[in-house]
């Protein structure tokens, strides 16, 4: 569509502002605040006198985080409600009109959208009736060119008329109904102009002039922290110097001018509701759930200052320095005779404060960003102590320790998590790079092991043993009670080359159910998953450190239900008190003759049973055989001789019994008076 197009279009459709009362003045933004949680809370201004309606644009993908937390602080007025074009597609908000998007594309298009209509044309000739159709014509022009024309046509009182629309100034549409159609339908393509954006009106009530604040939480980029850790020349200095920056990126869809900005570190509940979205379905909208954002670890900390006893002070086990030999005496003061190195240069500290849950940093100026910048503001200089470590952690380097240090938050407001690069300040060669260590929060007074490096110079090699002794056993009450304690020993040797190794820190990975017996527990830090233990290395050579764990395991096992063969492993295992072995060594002939008597009498009572079976078989026989004397008498022979030795069985069975009754009486009073 040409310039002029244009124009006629809206000649055509003589489009009318709607009244609306003005606000009193535009949202200003004064206020930013971006949380490590993934968002950012954004605050405005405004002058507003009376009732009012304030405009607020933002970004499509942000229409649902405004929708869930717009808030209005007015202290002499009262929120209404908010406006804003819907999510729809623009061809759906032409529904209720009497055309569709498309008789907008030009002034053709809509007048034939609108036949039938009543129109009023002033100049150059006075017309007014219905239209009936615009046609588009060619017409020859100077020098052979072509151009396209719409010729009008209107039934009027007098006929049919006709006019160019190319010669017209205005038309205008006789029913204004249809007139506030044409301008609501223009009205809405304005609102859908920026696909990518919505405009929201705020509805303010109340008397006066004031001041109305308007904020809201949307996502925003998490800042990151960047840290600066120099280590004084002077190997026994106390403290080092952290300095600490904040990168952020001003994502929001419009730049800050001269707004106050505060940086949050913490990890509040944040989510996403779809509420600008149509919904047509009633079913529950489950929303997707997000993961948690979670080289050497960074280290999280100490749990307890040691596995039992008093803990030693923060200041005494972060802050006490090595003893230095000789040699390093000599050297240090070489060191203190030369140069002082330069600090770093200061920086502007933004005011940290500690909240419930999080810290919050602002610094004492205002900031600008453009839209689509990024900043990189300072945050954080401070004097804080250190100590050179080594720290041995096998799973992340098996031979050699990692060079660390150890950083102590002695201030009062702790320091949010980010990567740390370490310098080592020299009065010759000015600042030497170390290495990069990862920062975990550090609350105040905690402290940090900072691993920046593999420290070649000292070798560890680790080996690991297990057994599994009976350390104790007693009988009470015919219960035997066995006291074992599965134990892991770790053996370390470790061979240090450098002349002036540092305090070497061993992790020791903590087995579940066990408990720490060597070295002694008062000594060792506890972290949430390892012992921490301290082991001071000579100027050269080696050093070994043995750590012990053990896990307790009791057994209880009635004496008169325990089976012979476990009995007979006891008697003869070489860790049990040998007054024991002799006790359980006549429990066990005990057994044995329990054991001979129960064998003697079921042989005695499958004897009889034999023997009874046969002397009903005789009398079977005898009953059948009745007739032949002879035979009758030998039948009748053995059948006496069978009840004979019935009785004989019978009367040895009954002595057997007796036998065994007095055995198991003999095994009960052994066992219950047996106590050891």
């Amino acid at each position: 569509m040409t310039l002029r197009s244009a124009y006629r279009l809206a000649a055509v459709v003589g489009v009318v502002l709607l009244a609306v009362p003005a606000a009193a003045a535009d949202l200003v933004l004064k206020r930013v605040v971006l949380s490590t949680g993934g968002v950012g809370y954004f605050e405005y201004e405004a002058q507003v006198d009376g009732d009012a309606k304030l405009g607020l644009d933002v970004p499509l993908d942000q229409v649902d985080d405004v929708l869930k937390s717009l808030a209005v602080y007015d202290a002499e007025g009262s929120a209404g409600e908010i406006t804003l074009p819907g999510r729809e597609p623009l061809s759906q908000s032409f529904a209720d009109l009497p055309f569709d998007r498309a008789a907008l594309n030009s002034e053709v298009d809509l007048l034939n959208a609108l036949q039938g209509a009543e129109i009023r044309v002033a100049a150059p000739k006075a017309i007014s009736g219905r239209l009936v159709h615009v046609d588009r014509e060619a017409v020859a022009g100077p020098g052979g060119a072509v151009d396209t024309r719409s010729r009008v046509s209107v039934m009027t009182a007098a006929g049919l008329q006709q006019f160019v629309l190319q010669d017209v100034d205005a038309i205008a549409f006789a029913d204004a109904k249809l007139q506030a159609q044409v301008d609501t339908a223009l009205q809405r393509i304005a609102g859908h102009r920026a696909a990518a954006r919505r405009e929201l009106t705020l509805h303010l009530r109340g008397s006066g002039t004031r001041t109305v604040r308007v904020g809201y939480v949307v996502a925003m980029p998490l800042w990151k922290a960047s840290y600066r850790l120099s280590l004084a020349p002077d190997a026994k200095a106390a403290t080092a110097r952290l300095q600490g920056w904040a990168i952020l990126e001003n994502f929001s869809g419009r730049a800050w001018q001269g707004v106050e900005l505060t940086l949050l570190s913490g990890n509040p509940v944040t989510f996403r509701q779809a509420l600008y979205e149509s919904y047509y379905v009633p079913r529950p909208v489950v929303p997707v759930e997000s993961g948690s954002r979670i080289l050497p670890p960074p280290d999280s900390g100490i749990v307890a200052a040691q596995v039992s006893g008093k803990p030693m002070p923060l200041e005494r086990k972060s802050l006490g320095l090595l003893r230095r030999d000789a040699e390093n005496m000599a050297a240090d003061a070489t060191a203190a005779a030369a140069p002082a190195a330069p600090p770093p240069a200061p920086i502007v500290a933004a005011a940290a404060a500690e909240e419930a849950t999080q810290i919050a940093f602002t610094p004492p100026y205002k900031v600008d960003v453009a839209a689509g910048q990024s900043l990189v503001l300072p945050l954080i200089d401070r004097e804080l102590p250190v100590r050179r470590v080594d720290l041995y952690q096998p799973a992340v380097a098996s031979r050699h320790p990692l060079a660390a240090i150890e950083l102590a938050n002695n201030s009062g407001s702790g320091l949010p998590p980010g990567v740390l690069t370490l310098y080592q300040l020299n009065a010759q060669t000015g600042a030497l790079y170390l290495g990069d260590a990862r920062l975990a929060a550090l609350p105040p007074g905690d402290k940090r092991l900072l691993s920046y490096a593999v420290d070649g110079k000292t070798t560890v090699d680790m080996t690991t043993g297990e057994r599994q002794p009976i350390v104790k056993a007693r009988v009470a009450d015919g219960v035997l009670h066995i006291s074992r304690a599965l134990r892991w020993t770790t053996d370390y040797r470790v061979k240090a080359n450098a002349p002036a190794a540092p305090r070497l820190i061993v992790e020791q990975p903590r087995r579940a159910g066990a408990a720490l017996t060597a070295p002694d527990p008062k000594t060792v830090e506890l972290t949430p998953g390892a012992y921490r233990i301290p082991l001071a290395l000579p100027a050269s050579g080696d050093t070994r450190l043995s750590v012990v764990e053990e896990q307790p395991l009791e057994e209880s096992i009635r004496l008169l239900d325990i089976d012979d063969d476990r009995l007979g492993a006891f008697v003869a295992s070489s860790e049990l008190d040998p007054q024991l072995r002799q006790a359980l060594s006549a429990l066990a002939a005990r057994r044995r003759a329990v054991g001979r008597q129960r064998t003697e009498l079921e042989r005695l009572k499958q004897q009889r049973a034999q023997l009874v079976g046969d002397e009903a078989r005789l009398r079977s026989n005898l009953a059948v055989l009745g007739g032949d004397p002879a035979l009758h008498k030998r039948l009748l022979d053995k059948f006496t001789e069978t009840e004979t030795a019935i009785d004989t069985a019978s009367a040895a069975a009954g002595k057997a019994q007796d036998g065994l009754d007095a055995a198991q009486r003999d095994l009960a009073s052994y066992v219950a008076g047996l106590t050891l």
